[in-house]
């Protein structure tokens, strides 16, 4: 059996080098990463369609690694498409539907440009949510309806905010156990270059 690819799907914020999902792709060869449309494109289509197009680059089994918007993006693309995904990490889901902080796009902006309703069904693939018991984007109770929803176990990884560098993270170690679950393995961190 062909081993799958990591394919990371980041959110609409700019590209930041050091956060988890940037440092996970430099250690695993052969992985890619959606191309970032810019945090202006709010076009949740357009995000999809770079989605789908990057699974199909791959010609061979993926597990998708998202985060944040990257979450949202990955269950519309799985309303609609049928491709070669194995499984996915879904980080930090963030709660459109109660808002965001000040300097995220607001509920309208995000409604206007089809992020919401949020899709409420099983995944034809296994998951795993990744919730904070303090995620200023998200509350955990949120996080855990999602996962029960989209039929996903639930890994409360406790006080990590957003998962994201603001938050500390940066290396983010659990995630490299997590990705193993679901089948993909990360170089070393001296064997990365």
């Amino acid at each position: 059996m062909k081993k799958p690819t990591a394919v990371f799907v980041p959110g609409l914020r700019d590209h930041v080098p050091d956060h988890w999902q940037s440092l996970l792709q430099a250690r695993m060869p052969g992985s890619i990463c959606v191309p970032r449309l810019g945090k202006e494109n709010l076009a949740l289509h357009t995000w999809v369609q770079a989605l789908d197009a990057t699974i199909r680059s791959v010609g061979g089994p993926v597990v998708l690694v998202a985060h944040s918007a990257g979450v949202m993006m990955v269950v519309n693309w799985a309303l609609a498409h049928i491709g070669p995904v194995r499984a996915a990490l879904l980080a930090a889901p963030p709660d459109f539907a109660a808002g965001l902080p000040a300097g995220y796009p607001s509920r309208e902006a995000l409604a206007q440009n089809g992020w919401m309703p949020v899709p409420r069904v099983p995944l034809p693939f296994r998951s795993i949510v990744v919730g904070s018991t303090n995620d200023p984007l998200a509350s955990l109770e949120r996080a855990a309806a999602f996962a029960q929803d989209w039929g996903s176990e639930l890994c409360i990884a406790g006080a990590v905010g957003h998962l994201n560098p603001a938050a500390g993270f940066g290396e983010w170690p659990q995630a490299i156990e997590l990705l193993r679950k679901l089948g993909l393995e990360v170089e070393p961190a001296a064997a990365a270059a």
